[in-house]
């Protein structure tokens, strides 16, 4: 049954804070003079306003005169009392908010505006007292690092130069954006760190607003079973086999086209009815990418990239807050940055609003050279979590396959003498695999003569031999 809060009760609210000033500042925050019944309304914005202008609440006295209320004088109240009133004037402000939403909600659904009505409602549920009241810095220090540290869920990035730079890598509940120019790979980058994160066992969600759901999923088949799309085109079956045996030990991983211009409520309501149909906890979500989505919380111009990206980035960081996820999306860079070389902020497209709200962002360093000899490098140009601004990781990449690997996964430490000798047993595959003999390849003894090499000079038998020829040649001549 709901409760009745009638005009007394009202009534009692406001004489009980006027006995008490520090129970008006607890309530403060949901203090709203509208939810009052229209005989107390004038005397609860008269509180209001007097506390907001003079930092004090106002006597009975200056209420009656102002307003033509009476508010009685409760003395003798204890902590219990309090206790009761601040549960009751939360449930009291909750319900009126709720009730104003709703009938608010019904104009906008009236009027075809649908974005805006489920915000209105969250806002109204999530109205409360602040209960929280933080962390005792000096308390527990051991407890409140290792929480720091595991409650995160510091993941690694599948890169081992990324993740010392980030101190273990990227946290859940965080903003993280990597920020390219048209064709630097934007994309490539996303599913190779979802790539990494499915073969650790996670399970995640790749939202795709350009690229369409086949063409993501053909990447990645070609990134996870080391063959180019030609060769996947040519032999679909081995390709299958490879990405059903790597299936059977990594978590799931679900690739989800999307229109542009969605927004963040289209993105929550998918994931919502993902988890429901298919029981997965989601661990992770790849969004490609921020610029083309659209805000939920306000009405703006798409033209207007600053206030936009705003609001949706700080909608998207909302959301991995809630659902404590991992979460990346990709950025792009403006025009400016064509010819640069050291990436900063006045780069990034839209502005500097996206850079504040994210966490982690990375520019992507390419060219066309550079993908020819298989390199990539990541600039970091912001981290909240580390003090790696301005450092840049050098990433291997495959053409063929788009597979984006840290030389440290081989070389152990990342070490230059472990790095040339992975390169070099590079360069002895590939030119084993050519038309001709291989350079580095073993000499084969020549058929007939056991102990005679290639290039080498032959025993005393040989040479005489191949002298005795030379000088029948001249004597023809």
């Amino acid at each position: 049954m709901a409760k009745d809060y009638n005009i007394d009760i009202q009534r009692l609210f406001l004489e009980m804070m006027l006995e008490d000033a520090s129970a008006y500042v607890r309530v403060q925050n949901i203090f709203n003079a509208e939810n009052f019944d229209r005989s107390l309304r004038a005397c609860a914005e008269f509180v209001k306003t007097h506390s907001d202008d003079h930092h004090t609440l106002p006597t009975r006295e200056q209420i009656k005169a102002v307003t033509g209320v009476d508010l009685q004088s409760m003395p003798e109240l204890d902590k219990g009392h309090y206790d009761w009133f601040f549960e009751e004037f939360e449930g009291f402000s909750r319900r009126n908010e709720l009730e104003r939403a709703i009938l608010k909600a019904a104009d906008l659904i009236e009027n075809g505006d649908y974005d805006p009505v489920e915000k209105l409602i969250k806002d109204a549920v999530h109205i409360s007292l602040t209960k929280d009241m933080g962390t005792d810095y000096f308390a527990d220090p051991a407890a409140r690092i290792n929480r720091y540290f595991n409650s995160g869920g510091q993941v690694s990035t599948g890169w081992p130069q990324l993740d010392r730079l980030l101190y273990g890598g990227f946290s859940r509940g965080e903003l993280n954006i990597f920020a390219g120019g048209s064709g630097s790979g934007k994309s490539l980058v996303m599913m190779n760190i979802a790539l990494n994160w499915i073969q650790q066992g996670l399970h995640g969600v790749y939202i795709t607003l350009e690229l369409s759901e086949e063409l993501t999923s053909l990447r990645t088949d070609a990134m996870l079973s080391s063959m180019s799309t030609k060769e996947i085109r040519r032999d679909i079956d081995t390709a299958t086999l490879k990405v059903k045996m790597v299936g059977k030990k990594s978590g799931t991983y679900q690739v989800k086209g999307m229109p542009a211009q969605s927004n963040i409520n289209d993105i929550r309501a998918y994931l919502k009815e993902y988890q429901i149909k298919t029981g997965r906890q989601v661990d992770f979500i790849m969004i490609d990418y921020l610029d083309l989505l659209m805000p939920v919380s306000a009405k703006v111009s798409p033209n207007d990239l600053f206030v936009k990206d705003k609001y949706v980035s700080e909608e998207l960081r909302n959301l991995a807050k809630e659902l404590g996820m991992l979460m990346v999306t990709a950025s792009q860079l403006n025009r400016s940055a064509v010819e640069e070389v050291e990436f900063d902020h006045s780069h990034i497209s839209g502005g500097i609003s996206k850079i504040n709200t994210a966490d982690n962002v990375f520019g992507i360093f390419t060219s066309r050279a550079m993908k020819e000899r298989g390199r990539y490098q990541i600039q970091c140009m912001k981290s909240r979590s580390s003090t790696g601004v301005g450092m840049k990781v050098d990433l291997s990449y495959n053409i063929d396959t788009m597979r984006i690997t840290d030389d440290g996964e081989q070389a152990g430490d990342g070490s230059t003498g472990s790095r040339i000798g992975s390169i070099m047993t590079q360069i002895k595959g590939k030119a084993a695999d050519g038309d001709g003999p291989s350079k580095w390849a073993k000499p084969e003894p020549i058929p007939g003569h056991l102990d005679v090499m290639p290039g080498k000079p032959g025993g005393e038998v040989q040479s005489n031999k191949l002298k005795a020829m030379l000088a029948g040649l001249k004597k023809e001549a």
